[in-house]
This record gives C-alpha cells, structure tokens and sequence, in this order.
C-alpha cells in the first residue's frame, strides 16, 4: 500500500510552517518531507516531529543562494569547497532530526558552460557526498527536474541520472524519482518506474500539467500507485505539489488510501 508524505514546503502554506506540521498529521499523513530545515532549530523541528508522531522522510541539502535564483552546486565548478560545508550541514541535520534520505541539487549551469566539466565536477561531488553520507547510514538523492519549470537545471532526464549512479559507483546514492517532471520530459512513467526500479530511492507526485493535486490532469495517479505497489517499493511517497485552495479540503484523493 503506498505511503504519503506531505511536501510542508508546498501544502498547508495557509500555516506558519512550524505549524504544518500538524496540520499534516490532523489529516492523516504518517510522514512529511519539504526543501530545507535550515530556517529553523534542528531541534524545533524534531520536537514537532515527535509531538505529532510524523516520520521525516527527507529534505534538501543547502543550494546556494536560493533567493538569487540558484538551485544547487553540485554540478558548478568552482563551487566544490561550498558544496562540502553546505553538505556537512545537512548531515547534521539530518542526524538530529532523523531522516535517512537527502537530496543533492545539481544547479543551472549557463547555456555555454562546458558541460563535461559540469558532469565531471557533479561526479566528485556526489562521490564526497555518498562517502560522507555513508558513514551515517544515509543515502544521497538526485532528481532530474525539468527544465520548463527550470531552466538550465543540469539533470533532466532519468536515464541520465541512472547513468550518473552507476558512474558514481556508490550503493547509497540512488535517484528520487518525480512523476510530475518525468511526464514532462519524457513520458511512459510506468515503464521508466519498472526500468529503474533498483536504482530509484524516493518517489514524488504531482498532476500534471499544472502541478496540482494528483486526481487532477494526465496522469492516471491510481495505475501508476498499483505499479509502485507490484514493484515493491516500500518507501513513502512525497506529495509535492500546490493545492488549487486550502490544502485539507484537496486530499480527496488521499482517503481511500488512509482507510486501507
């Protein structure tokens, strides 16, 4: 049966953030995951996590100057000295508040940027990273993102990020799987989830086109649940996407799954 984390970063933006979190676990969901923590205490957060019973299922590593418009560093060459002290903090995060998946953005690189020393500097990156990540038992994540929603965001495509692990060579760094940004740019998700399957370690969802909730646009959100299920995967499902109104009353979709 899947599990569902609510994305705080997206839904319940209607509360302060520290407020999310139970508001998330009000309407039934066991877990949450959202971009980054680094706003708040670690220890603020895990108190809220423990108050309300959730599970922390994954958030961001820092990505640079988010409010400048940059979305990661791993794949920026120059950067690699900020990238491991932006990553050492999110280790110490991630211990204190006790999720075991971070996720690594790439960046955007220019159009005329050199793309092989781009890859080259995103390989070592995330080697460092899943060495480090390694010695707290936690699994790095990659996830091709689309480049309609961002522009010269370096990973788009899922056999590319596939290809990018297997380069690396590291057993805990794996590839977060959206649907909402694979159906985007590619397509046929319910083939690219069973290709992948080994090498995926978090699944997101989001309707597409217009990023709403899940019973909403394209993509046949119920199949595609039944496919993760008969795969196997067990591991919880981000919910990343933005409520057309209040965030509670767009969770139709979710409570058949809640009464399972």
């Amino acid at each position: 049966m899947p599990r569902f984390a609510a994305n705080l970063s997206m839904m319940y933006t209607e509360h302060d953030f520290l407020d999310r979190f139970a508001a998330a676990a009000k309407d039934g969901f066991q877990a949450v995951e959202y971009l980054f923590p680094y706003d708040h205490p670690a220890a603020e957060i895990r108190k809220r996590l423990d108050d309300q019973g959730l599970t922390q299922a994954l958030f961001n590593a820092p990505p640079g100057d988010w409010a400048a418009g940059e979305r990661g560093m791993a794949a920026l060459p120059g950067r690699e000295a900020e990238f491991r002290t932006a990553f050492a903090r999110a280790l110490e995060y991630a211990a204190f508040i006790g999720n075991d998946r971070v996720h690594v953005m790439a960046g955007i690189v220019p159009a005329d940027a050199d793309r092989a020393r781009c890859r080259a500097v995103y390989l070592e990156n995330l080697a460092y990273a899943a060495a480090s990540a390694a010695a707290h038992g936690l699994t790095v994540l990659i996830e091709p993102i689309n480049a309609r929603d961002m522009p010269g965001y370096f990973l788009n495509r899922q056999d590319d990020g596939q290809a990018i692990c297997q380069q690396v060579g590291a057993a805990n760094l794996k590839v977060q799987f959206d649907c909402y940004h694979c159906q985007i740019v590619e397509g046929d998700i319910a083939r690219k989830l069973e290709r992948d399957f080994a090498g995926i370690g978090h699944i997101q969802i989001a309707g597409v086109p217009e990023r709403h909730e899940p019973d909403v646009g394209e993509l046949n959100y119920p199949y595609l649940f039944d496919v993760i299920d008969r795969l196997g995967y067990t591991g919880w499902i981000g919910c990343e996407y933005r409520p057309r109104a209040g965030t509670s009353a767009g969770l139709g979709w979710l409570k058949p799954y809640l009464k399972r």
